[in-house]
């Protein structure tokens, strides 16, 4: 299985890159793109990720391979019939405040990578329908931050949720998607 990525290890590494989104962020792109049939190991992903995560820029080869190799994280722990998919977030001891805020930049931001890939989503069931509608009433949430056993207990309910539909998306639109093959690349 590839490497399972540190929330703080891998937000030093963008910072590094100057690399505007959060490590949640890029997570949640990451996992909406793939969720919905973007291959991790293809060309096609990088690009994606160049346009929406570093402002269309070329990314530095360091860069390159550490999108890469989450991506390959990402698409494996979706794909696991242990459904050890989590979203990266920070560590449970971290601020409330930060876990929150980097939780609403995953959905937000898994919704833009879904976006990228799903102009419609007359196909879905029910079920997902109703998890990415829920997913942008959470994305558009406010959190008001009050320490206490019941602001975690719902936190942790969210993210898994959060988790939990991430995969069913999957399920559904990304791993029964066709590989990407030189023919799809000439027809665009």
């Amino acid at each position: 299985m590839p490497t399972r990525f540190d929330y703080d290890r891998l937000a030093e590494d963008f910072a590094r890159y100057d690399m505007t989104p959060s490590a949640a962020e890029v997570q949640g792109m990451l996992t909406g793109l793939i969720a919905t049939g973007t291959p991790a190991d293809s060309d096609e992903l990088l690009t994606l990720m160049s346009d929406l995560a570093y402002d269309s820029n070329p990314m530095p080869a360091g860069l390159k391979q550490l999108i890469q190799q989450q991506a390959e994280q990402v698409q494996s722990s979706l794909a696991s019939a242990d459904m050890d998919y989590q979203p990266l977030l920070p560590e449970d001891q971290a601020p409330l405040a930060d876990r929150l805020q980097a939780l609403a930049g995953w959905v937000q931001s898994f919704l833009v990578g879904f976006g990228v890939n799903q102009a419609s989503i007359a196909n879905a069931s029910a079920d997902l329908r109703e998890a990415l509608d829920d997913m942008v009433e959470i994305a558009k949430l406010e959190f008001d931050v009050e320490e206490g056993n019941e602001t975690e207990k719902a936190y942790f309910e969210i993210a898994e949720y959060l988790r939990v539909s991430a995969m069913m998306c999957f399920s559904e639109l990304g791993k029964n998607q066709p590989p990407s093959t030189a023919t799809n690349k000439t027809l665009h």
